[in-house]
C-alpha cells in the first residue's frame, strides 16, 4: 500500500504523463454524458485501434483481443458501467403551469435531490419518430446558447423549507425544468403550444414522439480542473465513466498478453444492474462465446463453462474518498483518499456486509502482487464505516458466472452529485492498473 501522496513519486516526465493523461479524459467525459454517447465514442477507438468489439442495444459494449486459450487459461476481465445519476423525462412530459412550460420527470439513480436545483442543465437524447427515423438531440450545450434549470425557493421565503429535512426540501415530482415561457397565439395553453412548435420546427419533434424517446437532464457544463494546483478533476459522470475511460484505454494501450483481454462497459449499474443492457443479464456469456468462435474452439456448455470459471475480473467501479469536511463517516485506516493511487476494495455491500462480493484472498494477493511488480500506486478502502451505510457494485454478478472478482477503482469525492471530483494522479493510475492486469 502507498502510504504518501503519488504526486511525491513522480518525475517531471511522468508529471508530463499525467497532464496529457488527464485532459484527455476531461475531453471524453465533457463530450460523452450519457450511455449511448459513450458506446459511440467506444465504438470509434475500437475501430481505430483495430479491435475486436460487440455492441448490445447501443448502451452497453464488449471490446476484446482474442488470444491464448482461454478455456484452460481463463480470459482477463475489467468491467465498469456507463450510465450515471440523472433525471429522465417522463414518456408524457410537456406541461403548462403558472405560465411555465415545464418536463415532468423522474430521476434516474441515487441522487441528493436538492443538488440539481438552480443549476444550468442539458437534455440529451434520441427520439424515435412516427416514422421509424432515430434523432440524436442535445439542448444545452452550446457556447452562448439556451439552458434548462429547476428554479429554487428563495432564501426569504424559504423558512418553512429550511425547517424540512434534506431529503424532503424538494419532491421528486417537482424536479421540473423549465423549458419556456413566450406564449403563442392560441386561447389556451398558449406557452405549451409556442413550445411544441419550437419542437416541431427546430427538431422535427410532435408531442407523441415523446412516448418513443429516451431524454436525459444532465448538467450543462464541462469536465475541468479543480484546486489552484490544478491537481483534481471536476466533472458530471465521473461515476463510473472514469474507470470506463481508463479500462478502455488499458485494452488499446497495453502490450501482449497470454491471456485474451476483456473489457465490458455496462448499463443500468445505478438501478441495479437489471435489464439486457445490465450486469445481470448475459452479456458477458455471449462476449466468451464469441472469443472462442474467434479462436476456433467449440463455444459449448463446457467451454464456456470452464472458461468463466477460470477467468479474473476487475470490477473497476470508484470508491468513496475521505472528504475533509465530512471525515466522521469513514473508518481512516481504511478509508481511501485521493491522489493515493487505485483503490482494491476487498467487499462493498451494506452493514453486514449483504450484497457484496467479499473477493478470495488469493485473488488479493495475485492482484496486488501484479501491481507492486508494474509499479502501481494502490490503496485500499472501504465504502464507509460499517453502520454509515453502504452500496454495491456489478462485481456479485460476475462473481456468480464463477468468475473470481474483486473491486477496484478510482477514489471520489462527492460521488452521486453534479460535479463529482478525482485526483488526475489516481486517474492515471487506475490505467495503469487495468493495463497491468489485462497484460498479466
Amino acid at each position: 500500500m502507498y502510504d504518501k501522496s503519488v504526486w511525491e513519486a513522480l518525475s517531471e516526465k511522468e508529471r508530463g504523463e499525467v497532464e496529457k493523461f488527464a485532459s484527455e479524459y476531461m475531453e471524453f467525459v465533457t463530450k460523452n454524458k450519457t450511455e449511448r454517447e459513450v458506446v459511440k465514442e467506444a465504438t470509434k477507438l475500437a475501430e481505430k485501434w483495430g479491435l475486436n468489439y460487440r455492441v448490445f442495444r447501443e448502451k452497453a459494449i464488449a471490446i476484446f483481443r482474442p488470444q491464448g486459450n482461454p478455456v484452460e487459461e481463463g480470459i482477463r476481465i475489467v468491467v465498469s458501467h456507463i450510465d450515471a445519476p440523472r433525471i429522465d423525462l417522463k414518456p408524457n412530459p410537456v406541461f403548462e403551469n403558472k405560465g411555465f412550460v415545464l418536463f415532468k420527470t423522474h430521476y434516474y439513480g441515487g441522487i441528493k435531490k436538492y443538488q440539481w436545483l438552480s443549476i444550468p442543465l442539458a437534455i440529451h437524447g434520441v427520439v424515435i419518430k412516427k416514422d421509424g427515423r432515430k434523432v440524436d438531440i442535445v439542448i444545452g450545450e452550446e457556447t452562448n446558447g439556451p439552458v434548462l434549470t429547476i428554479p429554487d425557493l428563495l432564501p426569504h421565503l424559504a423558512n418553512k423549507q429550511m425547517d424540512k429535512k434534506a431529503s424532503e426540501l424538494i419532491q421528486g415530482e417537482n424536479l421540473t425544468p423549465i423549458i419556456g415561457s413566450i406564449p403563442g397565439k392560441t386561447k389556451e395553453k398558449k406557452v405549451k403550444k409556442n413550445i411544441l412548435d419550437i419542437l416541431k420546427k427546430n427538431y422535427g419533434i410532435v408531442e407523441e414522439d415523446f412516448v418513443s424517446a429516451e431524454f436525459e437532464i444532465v448538467p450543462a457544463w464541462g469536465a475541468g480542473e479543480v484546486g489552484i494546483d490544478g491537481s483534481l478533476i471536476g466533472s458530471y459522470g465521473q461515476d463510473d465513466r472514469v474507470c470506463a475511460y481508463t479500462s478502455m484505454r488499458a485494452i488499446m494501450n497495453m502490450g501482449t498478453g497470454k491471456r485474451t483481454p476483456l473489457i465490458i462497459l455496462y448499463d443500468k449499474e445505478e438501478i441495479g444492474s437489471y435489464g439486457n443492457t445490465g450486469a445481470t443479464s448475459r452479456i458477458v456469456i455471449d462476449v466468451i462465446i464469441d472469443i472462442l468462435e474467434k479462436l476456433n474452439i467449440e463455444p459449448s456448455y463446457k467451454n464456456v463453462r470452464k472458461t468463466l470459471s477460470n477467468s479474473s475480473s476487475l470490477s473497476a467501479d470508484v470508491n468513496a474518498a475521505i472528504n475533509p469536511l465530512f471525515p466522521e463517516v469513514m473508518d481512516e485506516s481504511n478509508g481511501a483518499r485521493l491522489g493515493y493511487g487505485i483503490v482494491l476494495t476487498k467487499y462493498t455491500g451494506h452493514r453486514g456486509k449483504g450484497g457484496s462480493n467479499d473477493a478470495h484472498a488469493e485473488l488479493m494477493h495475485e492482484v496486488k502482487t501484479i501491481f507492486d511488480e508494474n509499479n502501481v500506486h494502490w490503496q485500499v478502502g472501504e465504502l464507509g464505516k460499517v453502520d454509515e451505510g453502504g452500496g454495491g457494485t456489478v462485481a456479485l454478478y460476475m462473481a456468480q458466472h464463477g468468475i473470481n472478482t474483486v473491486d477496484c477503482g478510482v477514489p471520489i469525492l462527492a460521488m452521486h452529485s453534479p460535479f463529482e471530483i478525482s485526483s488526475k494522479v489516481d486517474v492515471y493510475e487506475g490505467f495503469k492498473a487495468y493495463r497491468s492486469f489485462l497484460e498479466n
